[in-house]
């Protein structure tokens, strides 16, 4: 329930959808190919969009800045991906993404303003006010007022309320093309009813199993028919044996450091406290608890005073001295917290529904009043508040403690790895070694992925190793438990193997090539006698398959060694109780399948489900509609070359032809 009261996400995630709502709508292209580079645009712009063919003549597009693509790109990285939101590589692909999102969508925006479709600022007003932010702008109605909403721009999206509200007629422009687009669109009675029919036939089926793995364990050619396989892909295998580096290193770990790790003295405590104070404030916090009687944010007037009556039979009872917890578990429509005692714990100002948070920062500590959201009715007490605070330095003392001592440590082995690196340029890697009384160790070839078994982590010195020449001077890596440092002394090139080294790996390639075919034959022949003896049981036998039997399922049902029957094998919701299928192939299985029950929907479950049928129907023939719009007007833009990429932009490149 703590998570569903809170509301930074859902606020997030609203205005995340507004900004690149449109775009995300009419998504059909995705990524745009075809589009030429931009060689004179500065660097801070990602594309132009020429309205019109004497634009590109007049250099008068509609220039998308490079800023606003990063702008979003970040946003939207944080809020998917929070943990990788520093990671560059990532960032790039998100700008990418954003990028020809904003291309695609200005295109729309020129398109709708061609057809003179547009928003005004009053339908902006009304989003604000009804849309997914509305809850949050207009608590209980009432509008946060002009700076505190400017604000929650800026913290939450770092922009300006201006370029916020424009999203936001954007988004608003782009859905009424879409609807002025497709409102021509229908479908019959017949259609609603027939798809509906389609979609909830379950069935239930026995089928035999050919296993791709155990077929392929049949497949047995003989030394001389690998030899020939072998020398018929000599291509394939002219470089199957990777290169590989012969290493030399000796490896230290923190307790050889000479003198140890330095231990943190209490003015680093203190400083580390001064610098990083911050991160020990402790924002205002209440304590409560609660019973939820639900509500739907629809619900009529009836409904509303059942559970406004429920709500005050469980306050008196409360108030009474009744059990939080024998009530909680009894009334609460909370399942988060009502096994609990409808604990809810400590929770931030502004991180609960607005009137649920008012309450519980406001309302006397052991109270219980009622208050309603749009969840419904809650019986909240506040159990305890804590006021802002900072933690003193005691109460944080050995969490910075290993902070330091691990900074320390770290500091300590890269100055040791960097001694030692400058010693064996200087002095050879045998003679310091030597003067340090650590090992120097020769390793077999290894390849990049390959592994140094004697460290703990070999990986970023494999690295480094592979990224250099043999003779390279000496370089240091860490290892997990400390450093190695190491030089490249051999190298051995990708080559051919012989048959002899290669034979089982040259097994596995003959025997995947073979496999298609042959579980193609043995599927196929155990349909043939399964048809033919009208007994998929004897047939499997004889073919060494297992017969299984499925529940009943629909179109979007599972089932062990098959897949999704609705897209592996639609045909089955075809077929007639008794049947035997065709051979069916799901990538490494054989499927040979008979029907033994079918269940159709009645009349009256048809005509229940008309209304939300047609309605499914409908928004999938609007898309498909609109993408052909989209596509022509793509086509006619592409053609006349009035989108351009910038590939001077930072991290953009141009898509091919």
């Amino acid at each position: 329930m703590i998570r569903f009261l809170q509301t930074e996400n859902r606020m997030v995630k609203a205005l995340i959808v507004v900004i690149i709502g449109a775009a995300s709508v009419t998504m059909v292209l995705y990524l745009i190919p075809g589009l030429s580079g931009v060689g004179s645009s500065s660097p801070d712009t990602y594309a132009v969009v020429f309205p019109h063919w004497y634009s590109r003549i007049l250099s008068s597009g509609v220039e998308i800045k490079q800023a606003r693509v990063e702008q979003i790109a970040q946003s939207e990285l944080q809020q998917r991906n929070p943990q990788y939101a520093n990671n560059p590589m990532l960032l790039q692909f998100f700008e990418q993404q954003v990028g020809q999102q904003l291309v695609q969508q200005q295109v729309l925006l020129e398109e709708a303003h061609r057809l003179d479709i547009q928003a005004t600022d009053d339908d902006v007003r009304q989003y604000l006010r009804t849309g997914p932010s509305g809850e949050v702008l207009y608590p209980e109605g009432k509008f946060i007022g002009e700076d505190a909403y400017r604000q929650l721009i800026d913290d939450r999206l770092h922009e300006s309320v201006t370029d916020f509200e424009q999203s936001i007629k954007d988004d608003i422009t782009i859905r009424r093309l879409q609807a002025f687009i497709t409102g021509g669109v229908t479908v019959s009675d017949k259609e609603v009813q027939d798809t509906y029919r389609k979609q909830n036939i379950k069935i239930k089926f026995d089928y035999a199993v050919i296993s791709a793995d155990d077929v392929s364990k049949t497949i047995n050619p003989s030394d001389s028919e690998l030899e020939a396989f072998f020398k018929k892909n000599a291509a394939r295998y002219a470089q199957a044996v990777p290169e590989a580096r012969t290493i030399s290193y000796f490896a230290f770990t923190a307790d050889q450091i000479p003198g140890g790790v330095q231990q943190p003295t209490q003015q680093a405590i203190q400083q580390y406290y001064r610098e990083h104070v911050i991160d020990y404030s402790v924002p205002e916090q209440a304590k409560s608890r609660h019973i939820l009687i639900s509500l739907a944010e629809n619900a009529d007037a009836k409904t509303v005073a059942a559970a406004k009556a429920k709500a005050d039979l469980v306050l008196k009872q409360l108030k009474a001295g009744g059990s939080w917890t024998d009530l909680a578990k009894k009334d609460s429509d909370d399942p988060g917290s009502k096994d609990s005692g409808g604990e809810l714990g400590f929770a931030e100002r502004g991180k609960m529904v607005p009137s649920f948070d008012n309450a519980i920062f406001t309302q006397k500590i052991g109270d219980i009043e009622i208050v309603r959201s749009n969840f419904g009715f809650h019986m909240v007490q506040v159990e305890d508040r804590q006021p802002a605070h900072t933690k003193a330095v005691n109460e944080v003392l050995p969490e910075i403690q290993a902070t330091l001592v691990r900074q320390n440590s770290a500091d300590a082995q890269a100055r040791y790895a960097q001694t030692l690196t400058s010693e064996a340029i200087k002095n050879g890697m045998e003679k310091t070694a030597a003067a340090h009384h650590l090992q120097l160790v020769t390793t077999q070839p290894v390849a990049h992925d390959g592994v140094i078994a004697a460290l703990p982590d070999s990986t970023q010195l494999l690295a480094k190793a592979f990224q250099g020449k043999q003779g390279d001077p000496p370089q240091s890596a860490p290892t997990g438990e400390g450093y190695a440092i190491f030089q490249v002394t051999g190298i051995t090139p990708a080559h051919a193997p012989t048959f002899a080294d290669w034979k089982t790996h040259v097994l596995d390639d003959y025997r995947e090539e073979q496999l298609p075919m042959l579980m193609s034959q043995k599927t196929k022949a155990l349909a043939d006698q399964a048809k033919a003896t009208n007994d998929l049981a004897k047939a499997a036998k004889a073919a060494g398959a297992t017969v299984k039997t499925s529940d009943l399922i629909g179109e979007a049902g599972q089932v062990p060694d098959f897949g999704a029957v609705g897209q592996v094998a639609p045909q089955l919701f075809d077929m007639n109780v008794g049947a035997i299928s065709g051979p069916i192939e799901t990538g490494r299985t054989g499927v040979v399948a008979k029907i033994d029950d079918k269940q159709q929907p009645t009349a009256d479950e048809i005509a229940k489900n008309v209304d939300q049928t047609r309605d499914q129907l409908l928004d999938q023939r609007r898309n498909q509609a609109f993408s052909v719009f989209l596509s022509g007007v793509w086509d006619n833009y592409k053609k006349h070359k009035l989108i351009q990429i910038n590939n001077k932009a930072p991290g953009q490149q141009a898509p091919g032809m």
